[in-house]
């Protein structure tokens, strides 16, 4: 795959390993004669470090040989969480510490989780790009508020703390992104 077309999800074999791109830029030449180079920074889904590319234009990566299937969140123990692929069944548990990230995102409900699997074995999973959480401790709202007002702190049912309009409060469902972790709109 050229660089050129490399897209942030997209998972290529780097060092040996899988790897997820995560974000992209690009430098294009001041000059005449020098290559666009691309700058990709890609988290390495088994060990979970972030890795820096840099590739020209011309350069390729050989896609890895992945898969994404839909699961279930069905429970948490002290050390693991448990999911369930959603089309054979199969169950996989996963550390709670490889998932510190996606954590502040899965509830019961959760819908639209992937399971991440290389060489038949489940190494991570991916949260959709939009979830709903409900806000469970903020300060009250004001009435007359607007949209572009000032923001607070909103506690969300999973822990995670972020910004949100003033005229939110506390019972109400909100849309979070998670690549960012921001408020995006009421749900």
């Amino acid at each position: 795959m050229l660089a050129k077309e490399i897209k942030r999800g997209h998972v290529v074999n780097f060092g040996g390993a899988p790897c997820m791109i995560e974000t992209i830029s690009v430098q294009t030449p001041s000059a005449r004669g020098t290559a666009t180079l691309y700058k990709f920074r890609a988290r390495n889904l088994q060990t979970k470090q972030k890795v820096d590319i840099t590739l020209k234009g011309g350069d390729s990566l050989d896609e890895a040989d992945f898969r994404r299937r839909p699961i279930k969140y069905l429970y948490a123990d002290a050390a693991e969480m448990h999911f369930m692929d959603e089309q054979n069944y199969e169950q996989y548990a996963l550390s709670k510490d490889d998932l510190a990230e996606e954590c502040k995102y899965i509830t019961e409900e959760s819908e639209g989780l992937q399971a991440l699997i290389y060489n038949d074995e489940c190494i991570g999973i991916q949260a959709p790009l939009t979830v709903e959480l409900k806000v469970v401790q903020c300060d009250p709202g004001i009435k007359g508020a607007s949209a572009t007002a000032r923001t607070k702190p909103a506690t969300l049912e999973t822990g995670l703390i972020v910004q949100v309009p003033e005229y939110l409060g506390e019972g109400e469902t909100i849309k979070i992104d998670t690549r960012s972790g921001e408020y995006v709109a009421r749900a």
